[in-house]
């Protein structure tokens, strides 16, 4: 049964992907927030086919906090990147170089909100992603990454990425941490189970900590649920 549920979800979720993904640069034409409405839609629809096909459903322990924040988030699954949008509000993404390339959807990309960092964390990559960063936060928008880099099965914990010291550092502003435990039912290979996924909201860490200080309590907000 949960074979089947995964082919079905697949094969729906990926049919009604094509248009609106194919699209997105049409929609980044007409601005902002319009490329924003564009992608909430997309999430909206991967939220209820989880739902109705899956059987997944979320529990939120916490509360979003009212202001600007850099949230720093826990990576087991997709399910996440697209969740997250929703429940956040859309803020600005940090997306990994490859995903840029990518012929008009990094454009588009670029025209939501998104903040591109290298892995190889060059010095030269660092100081545009600060510039970026910088940018960002003038407008008041929120910004969230994955500082672990890449999505990770339930129960291991990585090392954070050295972008998000230099992204902490540019946007001064205090971290939200998330935790979540998405890769229980939505593993990388195999078969996706029903369940409840936990999505806990920290207490924000303050802006300014030494660089240390501020990675270990991040990296150990975001992995509370690891056990």
């Amino acid at each position: 049964m949960n074979w089947l549920r995964t082919i079905v979800f697949r094969a729906i979720f990926y049919l009604f992907s094509v248009p609106i993904v194919a699209t997105t640069p049409i929609a980044a034409l007409f601005g902002q927030q319009v490329v924003i409405t564009h992608a909430d839609r997309w999430s909206r629809l991967h939220r209820f086919l989880m739902r109705t096909i899956l059987g997944i459903s979320t529990r939120v322990e916490g509360s979003v906090p009212e202001g600007q924040f850099l949230y720093v988030a826990k990576h087991e699954a997709m399910w996440e990147t697209l969740e997250l949008q929703l429940l956040l509000g859309s803020p600005a993404m940090v997306l990994k170089r490859e995903l840029m390339r990518i012929p008009l959807w990094g454009w588009a990309a670029v025209k939501y909100g998104a903040l591109v960092v290298d892995r190889d964390a060059s010095s030269k990559a660092l100081r545009t992603l600060m510039r970026e960063g910088a940018a960002v936060r003038a407008t008041g928008r929120s910004v969230i990454v994955y500082a672990e880099g890449t999505r990770v099965p339930h129960g291991q914990c990585p090392p954070l990425r050295s972008g998000f010291a230099g992204l902490y550092k540019a946007l001064d502003l205090p971290v939200v941490p998330i935790a979540l435990d998405s890769g229980r039912l939505l593993p990388k290979k195999g078969a996706k189970r029903a369940g409840v996924i936990t999505i806990r909201i920290g207490a924000p860490i303050p802006a300014g900590l030494p660089r240390r200080e501020a990675e270990a309590r991040v990296h150990a907000a975001i992995n509370v649920l690891n056990g």
